[in-house]
């Protein structure tokens, strides 16, 4: 049976992501990929220019609009991904600039810890590599690296940028239930990313699921890249639970060999997927 691919979970350069909205639908396209939303961290800057680019080059893609948006939950930080949110919806627009205006405050926090650790001139270098987009983590480590103060990506959080490193900000998140809501108002699906990728035991995982589904949550991710079958049997299990949906999603940041968009994104077959009535994912489009 001819089944569609589809990725739900995908980063540009107007976050933290390597490729360009416009690069990445013409991958997506060529690695025959159906259905892609493009999620970037707190904004949907790329949607109107992904929909250009498929127009602009006649691709096959269907893409839905989508949004992964930073929450706290104790102490950690949590993703929440809004699918086939409404990107023209003004009370939207303004939350997600508000939670730009937090991320902003913490790269400046983070870049004088930094400059304190003996780090030159980090805000500039993290806002290069962001290429006008919002400034993240992922550029601080990446200029950490350019600059040779630390060997690897996972040498800069755990010398600086991670919870135990010397820079830590501790995020100021919105809260799960405030995500849920905004997603919702903006006519979109609520979606947990990755329960199994926090630093978290079984049981807090469960208690996480347990919580998002107890405040209006709607779907989980339950097929990811780099994933065994008994991670994804569990997650499914836990959706059939709480009569969650089940989502699937690369979290595309930039090619490697480890991961791609679209690349062996399974469910399992008790799953309904969140797709399972969207007039995009249907065969006949």
């Amino acid at each position: 049976m001819t089944q569609l691919k589809i990725d739900l979970h995908s980063h540009t350069t107007c976050s933290d992501g390597s490729l360009t909205p416009e690069e990445l639908v013409l991958r997506a396209d060529n690695l025959q990929v159906n259905v892609l939303a493009i999620t970037d961290h707190d904004t949907i800057d790329a949607i109107a220019r992904a929909h250009k680019a498929i127009e602009k080059y006649k691709l096959r893609l269907r893409l839905i609009s989508g949004v992964e948006i930073s929450t706290s939950w104790h102490g950690q930080e949590i993703h929440i991904v809004g699918l086939k949110v409404d990107e023209s919806c003004p009370q939207f627009k303004q939350r997600l600039a508000e939670q730009a205006d937090t991320r902003r405050a913490r790269a400046e926090r983070y870049a004088k810890k930094l400059e304190n650790c003996g780090v030159e001139n980090p805000l500039a270098g993290a806002s290069r590599y962001a290429k006008g987009g919002s400034i993240s983590r992922v550029h601080f480590a990446k200029y950490l690296v350019e600059r040779g103060y630390v060997a690897s990506f996972d040498q800069a959080f755990s010398k600086y940028l991670g919870k135990n490193g010397k820079a830590y900000v501790a995020p100021g998140w919105i809260s799960i239930e405030q995500a849920i809501s905004w997603i919702r108002d903006a006519g979109g699906i609520s979606v947990l990313a990755h329960p199994t990728r926090y630093d978290l035991t079984n049981k807090w995982v469960r208690k996480l699921v347990r919580y998002f589904a107890e405040h209006q949550g709607q779907a989980i991710e339950v097929g990811m890249a780099r994933q065994s079958p008994n991670e994804r049997i569990q997650i499914q299990q836990y959706a059939n639970e709480l009569n969650l949906t089940a989502s699937v999603g690369s979290d595309f940041h930039f090619i490697s060999r480890y991961s791609e968009l679209g690349r062996d994104l399974k469910l399992p077959d008790s799953a309904t997927p969140v797709w399972h009535d969207w007039p995009e994912a249907q065969l006949s489009q």
